[in-house]
């Protein structure tokens, strides 16, 4: 979640789980999670995690300026997540790519690839996009980028426009057939 911290827009939102990919405030926005009384758990590092039925693999990686970056593969209902976070080296070892080999759903950043001020640059959008075609997920959703270089990845996936969604609601047997579709969440 984006801290309030960050140059880019927060927000607020209950979540029974956070994670943590990285230690740059448009990535370690914990202080943005928690609603009321409820207190979201943090998980802020590779390891292995069961919460509530949700099963999640936190694996090391390299996030901007060679600094730690944590991907995470998050299991329930027969539907694998992998959040890939603030990673800013498009080459994975292999031990992450065969514990991340069954992909269904790819949130991937998309933004990056020019230096930084404050050292966060993240995948360029034509990493991004063959990383992600790579790793072959059902659903590549793409987030933290600007409007040019989420226009650049669509391209990149032989688009030249992908609707908007307020709202992503998918069971397993939705999934089925599909190949690296391009999914965009609206901004709040």
């Amino acid at each position: 979640p984006i801290s309030k911290d960050s140059q880019m827009k927060p927000t607020r939102f209950g979540a029974d789980i956070t994670l943590i990919t990285f230690n740059h405030p448009d990535f370690n926005g914990r202080d943005q999670t928690s609603r009321g009384d409820k207190e979201s758990f943090v998980i802020d590092g590779p390891g292995e995690y069961e919460i509530k039925g949700i099963f999640i693999k936190g694996f090391l990686s390299e996030g901007p300026a060679k600094k730690i970056n944590t991907i995470y593969l998050i299991s329930f209902e027969g539907i694998n997540l992998c959040f890939l976070g603030a990673l800013a080296n498009p080459t994975l070892p292999d031990e992450i790519l065969e514990a991340i080999e069954d992909i269904d759903i790819l949130f991937v950043p998309t933004g990056g690839g020019g230096p930084a001020k404050d050292g966060a640059s993240t995948l360029d959008p034509v990493s991004a996009y063959k990383l992600s075609v790579s790793l072959e997920p059902s659903v590549i959703i793409p987030m933290h980028y600007t409007k040019t270089a989420l226009e650049q990845f669509i391209k990149e996936g032989g688009e030249t426009k992908v609707e908007s969604l307020d709202k992503f609601v998918v069971k397993k047997k939705d999934l089925e057939g599909k190949e690296s579709e391009i999914v965009v969440l609206k901004e709040e």
